[in-house]
């Protein structure tokens, strides 16, 4: 079977973003045990210098999205960055897996030499779609995800490698 950018982005983002709302869900539950407010988690950062939550959240999920609006040439749905609570997060999340789910695999694959050219802080990136959802969409999701991770594993939260991996299970 020949791997295709629909079966190495769709599943996969799917499987992450699922599992990013799955760790929200813990992250809820623990607080509820231990009678603290998920509020205080939104805005905590593993680093100084380092985006909070929230955004890590935010990150991954647009990440994911646009991949499909750049190599797919899809319309992605534009959030307005003003989520506060858990709540607010998981939604954001569902809606970005809704957007995923309406992907087909005609918008994705035979895209591979597509040129895609976007902005990453002051620099302009091109890269050819096979090359941007390996080297930097796929990377990128991982990376906020993993980053959201610690920040609650860091908080306490009871989220063990199964939970990175397989999400609810």
């Amino acid at each position: 079977m020949t791997i295709s950018l629909y079966s190495a982005s769709v599943p996969v983002f799917t499987r992450m973003l699922g599992n990013l709302s799955h760790f929200l869900d813990k992250a809820q539950e623990n607080a509820k045990s231990r009678n603290f407010d998920t509020g205080v988690l939104v805005n905590d950062r593993l680093a100084p210098d380092m985006l909070p939550f929230a955004f890590q959240v935010r990150i991954a999920c647009d990440a994911a999205k646009l991949t499909f609006a750049r190599v797919g040439g899809l319309d992605a749905p534009k959030f307005e960055d003003n989520e506060t609570t858990f709540d607010q997060l998981k939604e954001r999340i569902a809606k970005t897996l809704i957007f995923i789910a309406s992907v087909r695999p005609e918008d994705m694959n035979g895209k591979e030499e597509k040129i895609v050219t976007f902005k990453a802080g002051p620099v302009e990136r091109t890269l050819s779609g096979e090359d941007y959802l390996k080297h930097w969409a796929t990377p990128n999701v991982y990376f906020h995800v993993t980053t959201a991770y610690n920040i609650l594993r860091s908080n306490g939260v009871p989220l063990g490698k199964i939970d990175f991996l397989l999400g609810k299970v």
